[in-house]
């Protein structure tokens, strides 16, 4: 499978079915959202470092990602990814042990944070447990991630899958802590020099310029980019696989050679960043929320699915369609349906993926559970690759 919704269609053996053109309307509806905040963060690069319009920035971003990712397609993606990797994790570990080095100690530090932020008691004695399950959720979106699970679907044998496993969750453990800690002395810092900083989005690139000298400001700047262009990259080749594989080969009546569909998939690549970097081009735009939204997105229209199908051998393809769309209807109209007299959405209460994966599980089980068990051949098929992944792991 080249992509989600080909493993879909593979693991409930429905190679032309309906499956693939949900799943596929799902990753580019939320990927066009998703691709646009990387692209709000390469215009803020540009705008806050070189005082390059934020317009100019955004459209230079995008031409930037789109022109190696045309050229090299997943080979460059994946190699490029690796080298911007590793810029990424120096500078995160980097940026805050230098700038920690301009207090005394971590009580110096921590009390010159506390006077913006509430401390952790302060903060459980404030926020409902609503908020803490919010908070928590964000954890429940990898699940649904295709920029991320195709990563995994590219590993060339079972037996490294445990090296990719080790490498992925240390890269992420120092590199959240990095991202925290980046942003704790960033609060300090600002309170402890009164530094007027417009937007706080932008501490890092300011830690880049006052910190540092020249030369290493270059490559902390460049580490901003090489984060804002691999998720951009990964996320237009998902975008247009789906396109290219899931709908314009899966519909296509004609008999199609790998060369016409790389050209159709390079169209695709081309169109998806356009309407991103038309929809990034508002200066006011915040890449959290925008990230927020289509994380909640593919985690709740994706997430349930890949478990149930994973673990579960009895789930449907009727319960898999149901699941997918009901995870994504969900967190669109949690985010955009104004429910309160202020006009506010029920995202102000709870964050979207939470409702978005719940009820996408009970929909896939209920579902599943009303519908006609699945045909032998899928459960043997289950059965038989669980069993070739337990002997070839062990």
């Amino acid at each position: 499978a080249l992509t989600l919704p080909d493993f879909f269609s593979q693991r409930f053996n429905k190679h032309d079915g309906a499956i693939k053109i949900v799943s596929a309307v799902v990753i580019i509806i939320f990927f066009t959202l998703y691709t646009s905040a990387g692209l709000v963060g390469g215009g803020k690069l540009f705008e806050s470092a070189f005082g390059v319009d934020y317009q100019i920035g955004v459209m230079v971003t995008m031409l930037v990602v789109v022109a190696y990712t045309l050229l090299g397609g997943f080979l460059a993606v994946s190699l490029t990814d690796f080298v911007q990797g590793v810029i990424m994790f120096v500078a995160l570990v980097m940026v805050p042990i230098v700038a920690f080095n301009h207090f005394d100690s971590s009580d110096a530090m921590l009390a010159f944070s506390m006077e913006k932020i509430p401390s952790i008691s302060e903060s459980y004695a404030e926020l409902t447990i609503l908020a803490i399950c919010s908070s928590l959720a964000w954890g429940l979106g990898y699940f649904g991630q295709p920029h991320i699970i195709v990563r995994f679907m590219a590993i060339d044998s079972v037996k490294n899958i445990k090296v990719a496993r080790r490498i992925g969750m240390s890269w992420m453990t120092v590199t959240i802590i990095g991202a925290l800690a980046t942003g704790l002395t960033g609060v300090a810092y600002v309170n402890k020099f009164n530094v007027t900083l417009g937007d706080p989005e932008t501490i890092f690139i300011f830690f880049s310029n006052v910190l540092f000298h020249p030369l290493v400001s270059g490559f902390l700047l460049a580490a901003i980019l090489a984060a804002v262009m691999s998720t951009i990259s990964s996320q237009l080749l998902v975008s247009s696989s789906s396109l290219t594989e899931d709908i314009y080969r899966t519909y296509s009546k004609k008999k199609l050679s790998q060369q016409r569909l790389v050209n159709v998939g390079r169209i695709c690549v081309f169109v998806v960043a356009l309407i991103s970097a038309m929809i990034a081009m508002n200066p006011a735009s915040s890449i959290l929320n925008i990230v927020s939204n289509a994380w909640a997105g593919f985690g709740a229209a994706f997430g349930p699915l890949i478990l149930f199908s994973l673990i579960w051998e009895r789930v449907t393809y009727k319960g898999a369609i149901a699941g997918i769309i009901s995870g994504a209807v969900t967190v669109l109209l949690w985010i955009y349906l104004p429910i309160f007299a202020d006009g506010s959405t029920l995202s102000s209460v709870v964050y979207e993926i939470l409702p978005g994966f719940i009820i996408s599980s009970i929909t896939i089980w209920i579902v599943s559970m009303w519908d006609t068990s699945p045909s032998k051949k899928i459960t043997d098929t289950f059965k038989e690759v669980n069993h070739q992944l337990i002997q070839r792991s062990s």
